[in-house]
């Protein structure tokens, strides 16, 4: 809760608007990652999302093999001016 409350002082915004505006910045991020699209905040970061293909997967202790199903991997990436501003903290 603190970034709601840390969000709702600097913006100036009850903490029931700040909690709508994560929780529409949430669906769009998993909106945008389910169609492999990446998402590029300015002064924040990337968001990207990669699909992986099924794999066969070989258990080395019995040798079982397993399917593993398609995922998608959702990454980070920060800013350079991200990166600064946590490593001056």
């Amino acid at each position: 809760m603190e970034l709601v409350e840390s969000l709702s002082k600097s913006l100036k915004r009850n903490k029931s608007d700040v909690n709508k505006l994560i929780e529409a910045l949430g669906n769009v991020v998993s909106e945008r990652c389910s169609e492999l699209d990446s998402i590029s905040v300015p002064r924040f970061g990337t968001i990207e999302a990669i699909k992986h293909k099924e794999a066969i997967e070989v258990n080395h202790d019995t040798g079982e093999r397993m399917l593993l199903p398609p995922r998608i991997e959702v990454n980070f990436t920060a800013s350079t001016v991200l990166k600064k501003q946590l490593n001056q903290s």
